[in-house]
């Protein structure tokens, strides 16, 4: 395999890594889903209906912020905040292709047993 192939993939399995470990928390799935609508929002926003307080979502906003998941925007004097799918659908991508590499092996060994 080409060198720079590799650092790809191992850069790759980085970013799903970082993907994997930011929507592993309940609170952090929660605020993704109240972003799903694709409109910014505000922490208050965010924070609406939860028992932590601000300080405790800009934490988990700062996880999913470093996975690539959402991003701050500022409009005006605001600060929102915005969900971006495209590192989510990259991991999506990837189960996919592990899903068929572990389909294909099963399939392998079952011409195995079966043989």
């Amino acid at each position: 395999m080409p060198r720079g192939r590799h650092n790809n993939l191992a850069a790759g399995r980085r970013t799903h890594a970082l993907v994997f470990t930011a929507l592993g928390d309940p609170t952090r799935l929660s605020l993704v889903a109240k972003l799903c609508t694709g409109q910014p929002r505000s922490i208050s926003h965010l924070t609406k209906r939860s028992k932590l307080t601000r300080q405790a979502i800009t934490k988990h906003l700062r996880v999913l912020e470093s996975a690539g998941i959402v991003h701050n925007v500022r409009i005006g004097r605001k600060s929102l905040f915005k969900l971006d799918l495209e590192p989510i659908a990259e991991v999506r991508e990837y189960l996919g292709y592990v899903s068929e590499q572990w389909d294909q092996a099963l399939l392998r060994l079952k011409a195995f047993v079966e043989y």
